[in-house]
């Protein structure tokens, strides 16, 4: 089968890349708040670093593996244990049939990812597999997984090449973050004073925040009338800034479209700074160009590309295969 849950945390969905082409229609591109993180789980099993996982929010399961498989986990850190023995984050680990992964909550940020060899048997929805939340949509069944759901794999495996070499050092969260932005297609709404309040004060992240979006307190943006325009389309990571001058982040579950002035947008490569947020998160703006942002979002590119071919470089090829309830090494030399 795959894998049964026994306790599902505080939020826990099925989530990759997310679903596109659908914003003209109304539907949200959902999809991982972390792509950084939930990239890392996929290519330290090996998969498609698209492929959907579970993302957890705040709060992890407990998992019961009902077919032996590899998996690892990303993101905000949380302990975790495998048959009751404490194992690590940012590695490649194997569950027997059987086996019970425990999750507890996360000592910093937010948002955990999970990732399973092979990947997990949830049909597409429009070419994704994510969980669109508030319009019950993708994912599964449209929604956060309950206890007593059951999830099947794809392409489980026995065996993983290089296994024991398969980790990467773990992010830290922060509690204060800086965030690059590009100016809005709304800037020029704004006054003097109120571009200067934006880009020189700092703001707090509030009780308010979740995955449409993070609503921010802290000195108010001046407009030059109103924060009220002809609604048009809400990219990931536009910065609105409503009549009450408090700005809000938008994010993976936002509306495809909104009639509020954008100040600025989050780049790419800093989305999942603000995705690992707890509320109370001191937050501040810093204005880059179009061209440095593709530059970051890049080299954010090349770095995972570089990871995919460090973990598959190794004098010794190392395999541990796993048959009939054994273990064995098996390594193999280059020449």
């Amino acid at each position: 089968m795959g894998i049964y849950i026994q306790n599902p945390g505080l939020l826990t969905s099925v989530q990759d890349r997310g679903r596109f082409g659908g914003q003209k229609d109304g539907v949200s591109p959902s999809g991982a708040m972390d792509l950084h993180s939930m990239r890392l789980a996929n290519l330290l099993i090996d998969n498609d670093m698209d492929e959907a996982v579970l993302e957890t929010t705040f709060m992890g399961p407990e998992i019961l593996f009902t077919e032996a498989n590899f998996f690892a986990v990303t993101g905000a850190p949380m302990n975790l244990t495998l048959n009751g023995r404490e194992v690590p984050m940012y590695t490649a680990l194997y569950a027997y049939e059987g086996s019970v992964l425990q999750c507890s909550a996360a000592n910093s940020g937010c948002r955990s990812y999970i990732a399973f060899g092979g990947g997990l048997a949830v049909p597409e929805t429009d070419g994704s597999k994510s969980t669109l939340l508030r319009n019950a949509i993708g994912g599964w069944n449209g929604r956060k997984l309950q206890t007593g759901d059951e999830i099947g794999f794809t392409a489980p495996r026995s065996f993983l090449e290089n296994y024991d070499i398969r980790y990467t050092p773990q992010k830290v969260s922060y509690s204060e973050i800086e965030l690059r932005v590009i100016g809005g297609p709304q800037e020029e709404r704004f006054t003097e004073a109120g571009l200067a309040a934006f880009y020189g004060t700092s703001y707090r992240v509030s009780q308010e925040c979740d995955r449409m979006g993070y609503r921010l307190e802290g000195e108010t943006i001046e407009h030059k009338t109103d924060g009220n325009i002809i609604s048009d389309g809400i990219a990931l990571g536009a910065v609105q800034v409503p009549t009450s001058g408090l700005p809000i982040i938008m994010l993976s579950e936002r509306q495809s479209m909104g009639g509020y002035t954008k100040i600025a947008n989050v780049i790419s490569a800093d989305l999942p700074l603000i995705a690992q947020s707890l509320p109370g998160t001191r937050v501040r703006f810093r204005q880059v160009t179009v061209e440095e942002a593709q530059k970051l979002w890049l080299s954010e590119l090349e770095e995972l590309e570089g990871i995919k071919e460090e973990l598959h470089r190794s004098y010794q090829r190392t395999f541990r295969l796993h048959v009939g309830g054994r273990t064995y090494h098996v390594g193999v030399t280059e020449q």
